[in-house]
């Protein structure tokens, strides 16, 4: 009989222990994410390891970096929390992943796919109906005018908005098993009946990785890591938001509300990167992604603030 609760799958340490080692299951994710496009057979995992240093790290997601026998390349990342600068920072990688496969002087012909695999556990598009009723995405570089025309497809990024695709049962095949297991791992029932025997093998794993004392203690280091993350950017940014608000009213009063409202965010994002450069534990990137402000902008504000 089991006598512990199972650990979080959705917890990015929990997550790569479950694939990194376990190179076949990648593949069937791989494979039900992507259905329309031609199957991989085997994958090798890149970035089996996990340094100890990670699971504390500041704004680290621990990925899972594979390659098939083709030399196209995976990222794969579980994430729980929505970042400011989400695009940005997937095209940014998407992109390094590609370069790095050249070396100078080599035939851009060599190049192969870098592919993103964004599981995200909230919604991210949610601007008006029509995206509020999709949950699986692809982005590729295709033009506007005719998407069937594309530049290859050696940049994707392939993107599962989980709890929005199980809320409105909007995903289809092998695919709704995966998010089954991610959403609902909880229900023993539920997963019992599932018939997909990578999900059941997925879910085997997951009991493993719970039942060993060591690996709850590593999963629950980075679930601290990661809340403490999030409280320390709350407090930021309610500390600059109070004190940003009663500045920008005081002078901005005469000239209207929309002005001193507008002083009111700008003196509320200088508080923020001040409050966050004084923890001294952010980088420049990290701050201004976090209050809004250029990197310039938080360089300057470094700069007075040590002098």
């Amino acid at each position: 009989m089991q006598k512990f609760d199972l650990l979080d799958p959705r917890n990015d340490y929990v997550f790569k222990r479950i694939f990194a080692e376990a190179p076949d299951l990648l593949v069937h994710l791989i494979n039900d994410v992507r259905p329309d496009l031609p199957s991989i057979t085997s994958v090798e995992v890149l970035n089996p390891s996990i340094n100890p240093a990670e699971l504390t790290g500041k704004y680290i997601i621990l990925d899972v970096l594979a390659q098939d026998a083709e030399n196209n390349r995976y990222n794969i990342e579980m994430q729980v929390r929505r970042y400011n600068a989400w695009g940005k920072r997937s095209a940014y990688y998407l992109a390094r992943m590609l370069s790095e496969q050249l070396d100078a002087g080599m035939d851009y012909a060599k190049l192969q796919a870098a592919v993103g695999i964004h599981l995200l556990d909230f919604d991210l598009f949610i601007d008006n109906e029509t995206q509020q009723q999709q949950a699986v995405w692809r982005f590729e570089m295709r033009d506007e005018k005719q998407p069937d025309v594309r530049i290859g497809n050696e940049l994707q990024v392939n993107l599962i908005e989980l709890k929005k695709a199980d809320r409105l049962e909007l995903s289809s095949g092998s695919l709704r098993f995966w998010i089954e297991f991610l959403e609902h791992w909880q229900s023993l029932v539920q997963m019992v009946d599932i018939p997909y025997e990578p999900v059941r093998k997925a879910m085997e794993r997951l009991k493993m990785i719970s039942a060993d004392e060591e690996e709850r203690r590593l999963a629950f280091v980075r679930q601290r890591a990661m809340h403490d993350e999030a409280t320390l950017l709350k407090e930021a940014r309610e500390g600059g938001f109070e004190q940003g608000i009663q500045k920008g009213i005081e002078q901005g009063i005469e000239k209207g509300i929309a002005q001193g409202v507008e002083k009111g965010r700008q003196v509320q994002m200088r508080e923020t990167a001040l409050n966050l450069i004084s923890m001294n534990v952010f980088t420049d990137a990290q701050i201004a992604q976090a209050s809004g402000l250029c990197v310039d902008q938080v360089e300057q504000l470094r700069l007075k603030a040590n002098h």
